[in-house]
């Protein structure tokens, strides 16, 4: 997109994340053209609006439909759930065995307004999707960390002759979209935490000076502004290469910035960031549980080592 053209995109997705959420939101990013864009121009559409998300704490389909079209699934914005794996895991959550599917995994909000969802197993030929009637499947809101997200449980078995024909998938590249999605959302969620601490620091008085006057709170501030600026660099890049290996890269470190960003920022909000009444807690809560989706960090973090040691080779540099 041109310089321009992404603004005024910018705008549009901003309000509409700000003005509504889940279904009422899919329909306005439809109106939008948000799926026609990404087919333009999929960086910046997903970039866009997944750091919009964050930043407004809102929920939509936009990652299952992500997931769905990356499987090949004929996917038209609207009734399709994927169901992912468990927190903090990254494989299948599917398995086969036998004649059976065994499902272990969770389910976005989308879920509670599907007939069906699609479930990536693992079989003797790779992963296959299935498309899978949720009547078979046992479906328990999450009521966790961030209720508001939406999350379901995901469990049960279902016999695959019961299921559509299954189609080959690739996992991996699936995954790897999904976790760039959820990088650019853990950005937008930590940019939202550092401005609400930064205008705390303006505004909040102490010894007759505004607290953002000392040293200690510039230091945390920028130190969070340092994290979000790396992770946002980092996952320009790895939409230039777009494989399992630096998306991967990219989540893990998305993940433990906007950890951080959390940590000084509640630092410097003190107290009243531990209330219900101050927003904070809902981009922390958030945060929380979105690094734990499609991987956690610290888990990425020993996959992509143990797989630097059984290798021993070092992943590509990125271009400087």
């Amino acid at each position: 997109m041109e310089a321009t053209e992404r603004a005024l995109f910018e705008s549009g997705v901003r309000r509409a994340t700000e003005a509504s959420d889940g279904a009422a939101l899919d329909s306005a990013l439809a109106d939008l053209g948000w799926r026609d864009a990404v087919a333009v121009d999929r960086p910046t559409a997903v970039s866009v609006l997944f750091e919009s998300l964050g930043a407004t704490t809102t929920t939509s389909a936009a990652l299952d439909w992500l997931l769905a079209t990356a499987l090949g699934a004929d996917a038209d914005g609207t009734g399709v759930a994927v169901v992912l794996p468990s927190l903090s895991r990254c494989v299948t959550p599917g398995r086969l065995d036998g004649d059976w599917c065994v499902v272990e995994g969770l389910g976005s909000a989308a879920l509670g307004r599907c007939d069906t969802a699609l479930v990536v197993a693992r079989t003797p030929d790779g992963a296959a999707t299935y498309a899978v009637d949720l009547g078979l499947l046992t479906r328990r809101p999450v009521q966790g960390l961030d209720p508001a997200l939406g999350l379901f449980e995901v469990v049960g078995e279902f016999e695959t002759a019961w299921a559509a024909q299954p189609t080959a998938a690739d996992w991996p590249a699936a995954a790897a979209l999904g976790q760039l999605a959820l990088g650019h959302e853990l950005v937008g969620a930590g940019r939202t935490m550092l401005e609400l601490a930064r205008t705390h620091a303006l505004e909040r008085m102490q010894f007759g000076r505004p607290i953002g006057s000392f040293q200690a709170v510039r230091h945390r501030l920028a130190e969070s502004l340092v994290a979000l600026e790396a992770a946002d660099a980092l996952l320009d890049a790895a939409w230039e290469d777009l494989s399992p290996v630096t998306a991967a890269m990219a989540k893990a470190f998305a993940g433990r910035s906007a950890r951080t960003v959390a940590r000084h920022c509640q630092q410097v909000l003190a107290g009243i960031g531990f209330t219900t009444e101050h927003p904070l807690h809902r981009s922390v809560r958030r945060t929380i549980v979105l690094d734990q989706l499609l991987g956690s960090g610290s888990a990425l973090t020993r996959t992509l080592g143990a797989d630097i040691l059984s290798s021993a080779t070092l992943p590509a540099a990125f271009p400087l």
